[in-house]
């Protein structure tokens, strides 16, 4: 009588992962969709995500058809996604989806050093200056006095968005 094991019982067997057929069409889906997004991508864009020579091509490709043959090299290119290194392509394609939240993050933290440079005053206008030597320290003193002006007269707030425009200048660099 044979085994149908070759290995020695005291052996530890192997583990076999079953993965469905379902499974695996869902993968494939999923691969197709980060596909998708990825043709739907500008030039620009799409030169920041590490992709190979092959799947660049096809994604070139796709931009030239037009609604069977599209849907086609939608299929091809997930196939090819299979080849790829997917987390780092998600990570990428993740930092530019991002784009917008993270810049109104950088637009709020201005809104409240702007807000602490008027209350504050001369403290805060030494961070900027320390932080931006090329900061007008006598324009960003002047134009706080003149918003702290404006909100005790109820005035219209013209300094406090010009202190506004000259910080976003500052910190954030297209």
């Amino acid at each position: 009588m044979s085994r149908k094991n070759k290995k020695a019982p005291w052996e530890e067997e192997e583990e076999i992962i079953w993965v469905s057929k379902s499974e695996m069409k869902r993968d494939m889906e999923a691969l197709q969709k980060m596909g998708e997004e990825l043709v739907k991508l500008k030039p620009n864009a799409l030169a920041k995500v590490p992709v190979s020579e092959e799947l660049l091509r096809a994604i070139k490709d796709a931009h030239r058809f037009k609604q069977e043959a599209y849907r086609r090299q939608l299929q091809f290119i997930g196939k090819l996604m299979r080849n790829e290194d997917i987390e780092t392509i998600q990570t990428a394609l993740d930092k530019l989806n991002n784009k917008h939240a993270q810049m109104t993050a950088q637009l709020h933290k201005l809104e409240t050093l702007r807000d602490r440079l008027i209350e504050e005053g001369d403290a805060v206008i030494n961070e900027v200056v320390e932080a931006h030597p090329e900061a007008d320290r006598q324009q960003l003193r002047q134009l706080a006095r003149m918003a702290s002006k404006e909100k005790a007269q109820n005035k219209p707030a013209k300094a406090y968005r010009e202190i506004f425009q000259i910080l976003k200048g500052l910190y954030i660099q297209d």
